[in-house]
């Protein structure tokens, strides 16, 4: 029988496309997965991509210290939810992703005597991942800094990211493509249309509470820009890119790096720890992004910065080559093998 490995990859598109890298190679050494996300739409988008891999969903578990009682009901729901499957078809091993949805896989799968593991993305690791260190046969990190968090426990993989991103063709015709992440990112979408920013075309996906507003917004000045609330083939829109506006989540960066496109990076000022500006020091670092603060960049500011960035390609071409250096192409292959390994 092959082994079966559960892998908890809900709550953003930064825990579920890692984990997908992961389960490709596990599938590709004869391992059988399963995927186990939360019940968010934007997870139920996501898992839409890959229909050839079993899922399930679990109730979203979120932390928030004002609501204790209801991070406790919903946690304990979610570990019913995850007990029931798992006693139906217990995995050998389960590797959590990140983010509080993944504590109820980790701590049921240890008391059903799974082998456990966590992958960290981020430079500074989330509360969830330090809640769970202790619960985790072996602790996966993306990038060095985040290793010192876990007192030597911990293995520098660097961050899956699917194989697709580093198999496109480059496509010349210049490109802004924008994106604040799976979810979107209001600041960046208001940001960006408040006035024309560039001649290039542009490819914004805005996510999809704000994408009647974007549309309207370049209706006015840049009628030619395409919108999308979400994008399903990240692989080629990044091939077809320049030049990339985001926000500094690790497992984006990780693509970005991949695609080799370099990137401005707008890290969210609220994110917890303030991972978003520790991922962006790495990135910044290497040469291969430029780092703004949200709470300084103006649209006229940025509108000069892309003029003569997408007039200068000798610059990008070093920001890309730069950025492609944090690329681990073997990241997944890593992380399964270890898993593997300790199944026998």
């Amino acid at each position: 029988m092959p082994p079966h490995v559960a892998i908890a990859c809900g709550g953003t598109g930064g825990h579920f496309f890692p984990g997908v890298a992961v389960a490709r190679e596990l599938q590709r050494s004869g391992a059988r997965v399963t995927l186990v996300v939360s019940e968010k739409p934007v997870d139920q988008q996501a898992v839409a991509t890959v229909p050839d891999i079993p899922h399930w969903s679990v109730p979203a578990v979120g932390f928030n210290a004002r609501h204790p009682i209801r991070f406790l009901l919903g946690l304990r729901a979610a570990m019913k939810c995850v007990r029931r499957h798992f006693e139906i078809d217990r995995p050998q091993a389960v590797l959590a992703m990140g983010g509080f949805t993944s504590a109820a896989p980790i701590w049921v799968g240890r008391r059903l005597g799974a082998s456990t593991f966590l992958h960290e993305s981020n430079a500074i690791p989330g509360r969830a991942n330090r809640l769970l260190a202790r619960s985790a046969d072996e602790i996966f990190v993306g990038f060095e800094a985040a290793a010192n968090h876990f007192r030597g426990r911990a293995i520098v993989t660097g961050t899956p990211v699917r194989e697709a991103f580093r198999q496109q063709p480059t496509i010349a015709e210049p490109l802004l493509l924008i994106t604040g992440g799976s979810q979107g990112a209001r600041a960046i979408n208001q940001l960006v249309t408040a006035r024309k920013l560039t001649d290039s075309p542009i490819l914004h996906l805005c996510g999809p509470d704000d994408l009647g507003s974007v549309k309207t917004a370049y209706a006015k000045h840049s009628p030619h820009a395409e919108v999308h609330a979400f994008c399903e083939d990240m692989p080629l829109a990044l091939a077809r890119a320049s030049l990339v506006i985001s926000r500094s989540g690790a497992s984006s960066l990780a693509e970005f790096a991949a695609a080799r496109v370099p990137v401005l990076l707008i890290p969210l000022p609220n994110a917890a720890d303030d991972h978003q500006r520790a991922n962006s020091r790495v990135a910044e670092q290497g040469g291969g992004a430029i780092v703004l603060e949200q709470s300084e960049i103006t649209p006229e500011l940025l509108s000069k910065l892309l003029q003569e960035l997408m007039n200068d390609s000798s610059r990008l071409n070093m920001m890309s080559k730069a950025i492609g250096k944090l690329d681990v192409p073997d990241a997944a292959r890593r992380i399964s093998s270890r898993i593997l390994e300790h199944l026998g």
